[in-house]
């Protein structure tokens, strides 16, 4: 469950938040939403891939960590392995919410900070303050407020890139067949990539459009980070032998 409020300085000032990784604050996950303003520190580590929203029918760019639900390789005995950890992941538990105000007779919508304290990162006695004794926000709230208007703004922008890749016709599913080195198969099912011979095809005007927006440059680094995809079999397959020691 969540509790999601409005974060203040009066009902909130002696909260924390504790900045560790791992799973029991959420991390085991397989993937998490990114966007093309994150992909050159993202595709150094990880594969990036589309997945669709089964709800909404939205497509996201995500950062893939592992081949199964609840399964993130990169976390060892809690820890995160050194790896840069994707804004999606590291703003938890804060996100973004709106907030009516009325000024000079005229209502307008402020992005506030919200907060949920039911997320295990919440303390009280661990973490990072929120607030100095004082009331004024911490650096690391300004750091956490910083963050969150990044992902608001790359969130938007992945919108508009991915409705250009549909428009060209550059998104396709794919199936990955994976064989570990016990001999087990799986499948990676459920995301998409780019289709690079639709890509190779494209006009140069419509390659300028990409170019000139820089999304001509994410194309092609979500389309190396792909590789990463050999860093999480190495990863799985050193997870096994571990199990098997």
């Amino acid at each position: 469950m969540s509790k999601h409020v409005l974060l203040n300085s009066v009902e909130h000032l002696d909260l924390k938040v504790i900045t560790a990784r791992g799973a029991e604050f959420g991390d085991n996950v397989w993937f998490t939403p990114t966007f093309p303003l994150e992909f050159r520190s993202v595709q150094a580590h990880y594969p990036i891939f589309f997945h669709k929203d089964a709800a909404t029918g939205q497509f996201f760019s995500v950062a893939v960590f592992g081949f199964t639900h609840h399964e993130n390789l990169f976390l060892h005995d809690d820890n995160w392995r050194g790896y840069y950890v994707p804004l999606t992941l590291r703003r938890q538990p804060f996100l973004i919410g709106k907030q009516v105000v009325r000024e000079d007779g005229t209502e307008q919508t402020q992005s506030v900070i919200h907060l949920d304290l039911d997320s295990p990162r919440v303390s009280k006695a661990q973490g990072e303050a929120l607030f100095l004794p004082l009331g004024g926000s911490s650096p690391y709230l300004d750091e956490v407020s910083s963050m969150l208007k990044t992902i608001h703004l790359g969130l938007q922008d992945n919108a508009a890139f991915v409705a250009l890749l549909l428009e060209h016709k550059l998104l396709e599913s794919f199936t990955l067949d994976i064989q570990l080195d016990d001999g087990s198969k799986h499948q990676m099912i459920g995301f998409y990539t780019i289709n690079e011979d639709t890509l190779a095809a494209l006009p140069t005007d419509v390659l300028g459009q990409l170019h000139a927006k820089g999304y001509l440059q994410a194309i092609y680094m979500l389309i190396a980070s792909q590789a990463n995809v050999r860093t999480l079999l190495k990863l799985k397959n050193q997870l096994n032998a571990s199990a098997a020691a």
